[in-house]
């Protein structure tokens, strides 16, 4: 772990090696997933199931055996505990209200000359969700992708999943019947990208690829974008808090395990101008660390990509705060609503001692799907815009190309470019 101060002479180097922390070895794994994505470009579901039974230990018999049935899904979500099923329910109605929300709207503008001028707002027809699998299986970020595309729209949604040993995780399932997915297939990785990308003769193309997922599938996803359009480059997860002397360090420890436990790479930062709480923390990020079942892979992230920044005031920790563009950014003080004018990067802000990261995961409402490693500077979380998309309107009346046509025509001719401006001037009155 880091554990430094600003005035430290050492602190310009360690700060720029955490600027770094999500960068990733695409060009590492860049060959291998480009030869996975050729084969199944070529192949198609004949190289999904070779692929399959190289990287998920089972073999499909069958272009049948790839899909997961309704059934099974219906029979996992009836199994569930009633608490479990009621939390989820809970999850999904706040997700869905959050992001109702957002759905943009088209419009339409008519000028006194009879120029009419608008945007038309639509869904895409297709899109295909990326879902970890397996032991890693996450319920939560099903609902993240499905929801938007619903309330955008999306007539046809994909799903797609690694099921190690062919053993699909229940609880996703369950979480694929609540919100009424019926196309899921038992297949993952950069494999899973490229067959939504180009589509095989079981899993269909689609236009929009998103979701979570480790390199080879940030890197597919990376390959396949301009074929479709994506979320984002997602890397690492990663948590900055700003607090002051008025946070508890109890609480703020576990925060920052909160992310350490995802895995090695993940990046837990606090930063502060308080020294005793500094101190504080540190002493109860171990008292925490023992009692984890993830303590292995939490030890390891906070020991190698964790960091505690002591500054001399709150606004130089905001500025520091704001170079690194956190993916979750918890602002742990009295009056956080005065500090949230100054932040300006950052993919969720959590604000106030009541509001972990934790609680965004899952059910506050707002997506999880969040943009890493510093690119929340340029990138917005998963929303209903992924699954859209805008089409410009316009129509002239005669009156209108008239009295605006001539300056159209003369940058045209300035631009050399003759049949632009014949184009505008054969409809011109004499």
């Amino acid at each position: 772990m880091i554990f430094t101060t600003t005035k430290s002479s050492t602190f310009t180097h360690e700060f720029d090696e955490l600027l770094q922390r999500g960068k990733m070895d695409m060009a590492h794994v860049g060959s291998i997933v480009g030869n996975i994505i050729d084969e199944i470009k070529a192949d198609k579901n004949s190289a999904l199931k070779q692929h399959i039974a190289k990287f998920d230990n089972w073999s499909p018999k069958s272009d049948e055996d790839l899909k997961i049935s309704t059934d099974s899904m219906s029979k996992a979500y009836d199994e569930l505990d009633e608490k479990l099923k009621s939390a989820l329910h809970l999850a999904y109605d706040r997700i869905k209200v959050y992001h109702e929300k957002q759905k943009p709207k088209s419009w339409f503008d008519d000028e006194s000359n009879g120029t009419i001028l608008g945007q038309r707002v639509t869904a895409v027809d297709s899109a295909g969700l990326y879902i970890p699998g397996g032991k890693a299986a996450y319920p939560s970020s099903l609902l993240m992708n499905v929801i938007p595309a619903q309330v955008a729209g999306v007539e046809n949604i994909v799903v797609t999943t690694p099921t190690p040993d062919n053993e699909p995780n229940k609880l996703l399932l369950a979480a694929c019947h609540l919100c009424g997915v019926t196309q899921v297939f038992k297949v993952g990785g950069a494999s899973a990208i490229a067959a939504m990308a180009y589509g095989t003769e079981t899993i269909p193309k689609v236009d929009v690829v998103t979701g979570p997922g480790n390199i080879f599938v940030a890197t597919a996803k990376k390959m396949v974008f301009g074929d479709v359009n994506i979320d984002m480059i997602a890397g690492p997860s990663e948590i900055g808090i700003l607090a002051d002397d008025s946070a508890n360090a109890n609480h703020l420890a576990i925060d920052l395990l909160s992310q350490a436990e995802h895995d090695e790479m993940a990046s837990s930062i606090l930063i502060t101008p308080s020294q005793k709480l500094a101190d504080d923390v540190k002493i109860e990020i171990e008292n925490w660390l023992v009692k984890l079942p993830r303590q292995e892979i939490a030890r390891k992230s906070i020991e190698e990509r964790g960091a505690i920044i002591v500054t001399e005031t709150m606004e130089e920790a905001i500025d520091l705060m704001n170079q690194i563009a956190p993916e979750h950014l918890e602002v742990a003080t009295n009056s956080p609503f005065e500090l949230l004018p100054l932040i300006r990067h950052a993919g969720a802000i959590f604000l106030g001692h009541n509001t972990p990261e934790a609680i965004g995961d899952y059910v506050a409402g707002p997506n999880h799907t969040l943009p890493t490693g510093g690119t929340a500077k340029f990138y917005s979380p998963l929303g209903v815009e992924n699954f859209m998309k805008k089409t410009s309107i316009i129509a002239f009346s005669k009156k209108a190309i008239n009295e605006i046509g001539e300056e159209c025509a003369l940058i045209a001719n300035t631009e050399g470019l003759t049949a632009h401006e014949q184009s505008v001037r054969v409809r011109l009155s004499k």
